[in-house]
């Protein structure tokens, strides 16, 4: 009696050329064309016909892989399934998407940046990140360790300290944010962590001589000033602006036209750009009108800022790579101290005014009444006698 399954053997598989269909029992069948093409199918009922599935062809499929096709199949149709399964290509799987630092940088900031001050923070930290973290932007986030982010802040480390702190900082958060989006492991630790992770890593750096800004003696300004005014670039009028006005970079950076009123001699800065969070008037000296009135298009828009170039805002490193041009080992930020200390080693104004003409939060009720009245007039007094003493000696 024959066999009811495996009947052929693979010596019979090769020698058959008979067209036609050969059953190896169990529903397979190696199937021949008049042109001699070999295949197997297995055959099935199905709603009462029979039905025919392609296996492939033979020198594909083996006779034991087709086999195993035919009994995965008869299982199917013993348990209600449909056969072709077995044989159906399989949907195709899309591989995970791979998310960068780069790609997630961009999608954090843009979901947190509406709660950020002013347009300029948002560059800087886009800015900061393309100039100095460059070499994260292709890497998949997930991947990120100690030695990537490292290799970013050694650089600039010592060189560029405050700069390298801030980066710091910003990597720190895009990655703490990629780990709350379940895109780094959970139970990993933050390598841009400073405490106790890369303060043991990076070289110590030795405190600046005045808290976090070098700060320019006052009774060297004069002499600065000579020198600054001989440079044509608009980071040295944007320099030179900042410094009469003892504003911080960041406001004098964000400056329109809309704020500077050259007939009243006023530069009134909206809250939202403000450290403090509230409107500052700055009066103007002569000597910064006369800056200005030598920047001025002849038809500016109102939104238009005052120290761009093609329309962008500058970026706060400008001023910082001038300074740092010139020679001096001072801050953009060191320079409000510098008038800071004249205003109060050289002169007779009232302390409360002098932190009045700096922005600075007045905590005494007596104190903020210099916010009304003739204080932007005193105040105008102070900002004068500070443009005369800049004025100082000539080369």
């Amino acid at each position: 009696m024959s066999r009811a399954l495996n009947r052929m053997t693979v010596r019979k598989v090769a020698s058959l050329s008979e067209p036609g269909r050969h059953a190896d029992g169990g529903g397979l069948y190696l199937r021949i064309t008049p042109a001699g093409a070999k295949s197997w199918v297995f055959m099935t009922a199905s709603a009462g016909k029979r039905a025919e599935i392609g296996l492939g062809s033979e020198s594909a499929v083996s006779l034991a892989t087709a086999r195993k096709l035919a009994s995965d199949m008869r299982e199917a149709v013993a348990t209600g399934a449909d056969p072709r399964a077995i044989v159906a290509p399989k949907p195709a799987v899309a591989a995970p998407e791979l998310i960068t630092f780069g790609a997630f940088a961009e999608t954090y900031i843009s979901s947190v940046e509406a709660g950020w001050r002013n347009d300029l923070h948002r560059k800087q930290w886009r800015s900061s990140l393309r100039d100095h973290a460059a070499a994260l932007t292709t890497k998949p986030i997930k991947d990120i360790g100690t030695e990537d982010v490292l290799a970013v802040l050694q650089p600039i480390w010592l060189t560029k300290s405050e700069t390298a702190s801030r980066v710091r900082g910003r990597i720190e958060k895009i990655l703490a944010a990629a780990k709350a989006r379940g895109l780094r492991p959970l139970d990993a630790a933050n390598p841009a962590q400073w405490k106790g992770h890369l303060d043991v890593l990076l070289p110590r750096r030795f405190k600046l001589t005045r808290g976090h800004h070098e700060a320019l003696p006052w009774q060297d300004a004069p002499a600065f000033m000579v020198k600054l005014r001989k440079r044509e670039a608009l980071a040295a009028r944007a320099l030179e602006f900042t410094i009469l006005t003892a504003a911080r970079s960041g406001e004098t950076l964000g400056t329109t036209w809309g704020e500077i009123d050259l007939d009243r001699k006023l530069w009134t800065i909206p809250a939202h750009r403000m450290k403090a969070g509230a409107e500052h008037v700055v009066p103007l000296s002569e000597a910064t009108v006369t800056l200005l009135q030598g920047l001025k298009p002849e038809a500016p828009a109102a939104a238009g800022l005052v120290f761009a170039v093609g329309g962008a805002a500058r970026s706060n490193m400008a001023m910082a790579m001038l300074l740092r041009r010139m020679d001096y080992g001072v801050t953009t930020h060191g320079m409000r101290s510098t008038f800071r200390d004249w205003a109060g080693d050289a002169t007779e104004f009232p302390r409360e005014l002098i932190e009045q003409a700096l922005a600075h939060m007045i905590s005494n009720k007596a104190e903020r009444t210099y916010r009304r009245g003739t204080a932007i007039e005193r105040r105008r007094t102070l900002m004068e006698e500070w443009a005369k003493y800049l004025g100082g000696p000539t080369d």
